[in-house]
């Protein structure tokens, strides 16, 4: 059986939370700091894994 986690982020600000669900949270979270600049995480700076 495989494990899915589900994690919210933040920005600084904490005023932007972002929910999101996957089965590599090590991967997931390298992948929203290296997207392109037009993708929600980067428009937001969400950048802090609250959860």
């Amino acid at each position: 059986m495989k494990a899915y986690y589900v994690y919210m982020m933040t920005n600084r600000s904490r005023v932007v939370l972002y929910t999101g669900v996957t089965n590599s949270l090590e991967r997931r979270l390298w992948f929203h700091r290296s997207v392109s600049p037009r993708s929600f995480t980067k428009k937001y700076r969400v950048d802090r894994l609250v959860y």
